[in-house]
């Protein structure tokens, strides 16, 4: 449980990627655990449906805001206030599996924006109002670690994310930073990954594995809760993909 600090006071976390997938299930198990809970998203209308997913709680927040955004990170944690964790899942990667001759560079950029911009802000202006004992948690993923055609710019960003928070990690400490770094992840990114082939394609990958299937968001939720209530874990890269290191 993750519920009280050792001062006894309970918890705070912002979840920015809350409104769905890994980010939605992680908010869902701190609000069990007893945490205050504030959901970071670009769209009110899906926070308002993530908010009608979650558990009805008085320790649920949500907050509209664009991370990519320096002046909208600033004010956001003007709003948040004192916090004990900051996670962040958000990604946008519409466009960017292309091989090379068509990648537009608009897509790379959102990339960049999105999955790696976005979380320097957010330990840019979050660090100051984290507890000492507080975290950062980034989300990267398997890209960097076993690449593929038309992945080049996500593997990039994935890879500079356990850079980013092994720097981070000295800079800020006592705040610890680290990273988490998931497989194939049944969510509604995949959608825009293998449009209509999502199922079959993640059914392939299931039988490559040596677990014997994809991950699943609450898969993803129990690590970067161990990063969050673990204080001896910084600068780390915590894998979690099913062995696909290996296969």
């Amino acid at each position: 449980m993750i519920s009280s600090n050792p001062e006894g006071k309970t918890e705070r976390a912002l979840v920015v990627g809350g409104s769905s997938g890994m980010g939605l299930a992680l908010a869902r198990s701190l609000l069990v655990d007893g945490a205050e809970v504030t959901i970071v998203g670009r769209s009110e209308a899906r926070l308002a449906e993530a908010q009608k997913r979650l558990p009805e709680s008085a320790r649920l927040r949500t907050i509209a805001a664009d991370v990519t955004q320096e002046d909208q990170v600033a004010r956001l944690f003007q709003r948040t206030g004192p916090l004990d964790h900051i996670v962040t899942t958000a990604a946008d990667i519409e466009g960017a599996y292309q091989l090379l001759p068509s990648l537009e560079i608009a897509a790379a950029r959102r990339v960049v924006d999105s999955k790696f911009l976005g979380p320097l802000l957010l330990a840019k202006y979050g660090a100051p109002v984290l507890s000492p004992t507080g975290s950062i948690t980034f989300t990267s993923g398997i890209a960097a670690y076993r690449p593929a055609p038309r992945g080049s710019v996500v593997a990039a960003i994935n890879g500079a994310l356990a850079s980013l928070a092994a720097a981070l990690a000295v800079e800020l400490g006592p705040i610890r930073v680290n990273v988490v770094s998931p497989g194939w992840v049944d969510t509604p990114i995949w959608t825009h990954v293998a449009g209509d082939a999502k199922a079959s394609t993640l059914d392939a990958m299931a039988r490559r594995l040596p677990v014997g299937r994809v991950g699943q968001p609450d898969d993803i939720a129990d690590a970067i809760r161990f990063l969050m209530r673990n204080g001896f874990v910084t600068g780390t890269v915590l894998h979690v993909e099913g062995g696909h290191r290996l296969a």
